[in-house]
């Protein structure tokens, strides 16, 4: 049995995080699904910025779409909007036989709206009910501004992907916030059964101490905060207050583990992908990390509920100059800023391509 189903079978969800028309023209999307237990899909505007640009598969949409008078950002969404929607079907039936825990596809929000909470949350209801489909994940990050925007989007019904997540603590202000909007929808006397999952972005941790962190922590630190907030996460759902969304028929917000893709030359490839294998979470990961893990990657056994040794390894990075929570709140930075720039480049690669195609 190849490791990916070994994985599934453990209960881990494996999503892939890329997409492009040519994966799902070629069939290569619905290979990943029947061939190596796929089982959702997660973009941003990075992905989307390599498969607009560097393809001319897109081309004729574009002509349709500018004739109709669609211009940049709005031009893009109705790409993104048709890729994700065509993902969302084929995912659609994984939907349904997992009682809607599983199958889901996400849609981020313009990233230039990072620090506007009144603005996403627009953006939010906008795109969720442009797509129209039960398995669309509105991608919203987990900054300050963005918290609110989360709470009031699932208040109003619309399913989040929390993204650039860097610590435990940042994954228990996602989970407050996702229990503030369904405790809201409870005192209104609506469904509390909005869905949600918190990604926690893992390799960009050692990508940013490579060369600071002594040999003995190359690349653990990434591991440890994976792990920690997987404690979180499993501690978060024994509290009285979730216990009592719970009998009132809420689901979980699952802990996804995103950024999963081995960024050290020295490391396995698989490297986070079999450090963080944990029933009931998602672990996103990048086509070539999800291929190599098919190909040889091993399911060693379960992250400890407790942690395991994750505070060693923390108290130790600190202990040699490694600031984790100055780092947490300088990566979050770091990764809006570069969503932002990742965005501006699709825009005018849409620019571009759009005055060539006139």
């Amino acid at each position: 049995m190849k490791a990916t189903q070994q994985l599934h079978d453990l209960g881990q969800s494996l999503w892939i995080d890329d997409i492009t028309r040519e994966m799902l023209d070629s069939g290569t999307l619905q290979k990943y699904i029947d061939e190596m237990s796929v089982t959702g899909l997660t973009s941003n505007p990075t992905i989307f910025d390599k498969a607009i640009a560097h393809s001319d598969s897109y081309d004729p949409q574009i002509r349709s779409l500018m004739k109709a008078g669609f211009t940049g950002e709005a031009l893009f969404f109705e790409l993104a909007i048709d890729d994700l929607s065509r993902a969302a079907d084929m995912f659609l039936p994984v939907h349904q036989k997992t009682a809607t825990v599983d199958g889901w596809v996400s849609l981020e929000v313009s990233p230039l709206l990072a620090y506007d909470t009144k603005a996403t949350v627009a953006e939010a209801k906008r795109l969720h009910k442009r797509a129209a489909k039960p398995n669309l994940f509105i991608k919203i990050p987990g900054t300050k501004e963005g918290l609110p925007a989360i709470e009031e989007a699932i208040f109003s019904g619309v399913s989040v992907n929390v993204t650039l997540l860097f610590s435990a603590a940042d994954c228990a202000a996602a989970s407050d916030a996702y229990m503030k909007g369904l405790e809201r929808r409870v005192a209104a006397g609506l469904s509390p059964d909005v869905r949600s999952v918190a990604s926690i972005f893992i390799s960009r941790w050692d990508k940013a101490v490579m060369g600071k962190a002594p040999d003995n922590l190359r690349d653990k630190l990434g591991i440890a905060v994976g792990m920690q907030s997987f404690k979180g996460y499993r501690d978060g759902l024994s509290t009285d207050r979730w216990q009592r969304l719970l009998s009132l028929g809420a689901r979980p917000q699952r802990l996804l583990f995103a950024s999963t893709g081995t960024k050290d030359p020295k490391s396995p490839d698989t490297l986070y992908v079999e450090a963080l294998a944990a029933p009931n979470t998602v672990n996103t990961m990048p086509a070539e990390t999800l291929k190599a893990f098919f190909d040889h990657g091993k399911v060693k056994g379960v992250l400890a509920e407790n942690g395991g040794d994750c505070e060693k390894v923390l108290e130790a990075c600190n202990k040699a100059g490694i600031d984790t929570d100055a780092l947490a709140a300088q990566l979050q930075k770091e990764g809006a800023d570069s969503f932002v720039a990742s965005w501006k480049d699709l825009l005018k690669a849409i620019e571009i391509k759009s005055a060539a195609l006139k």
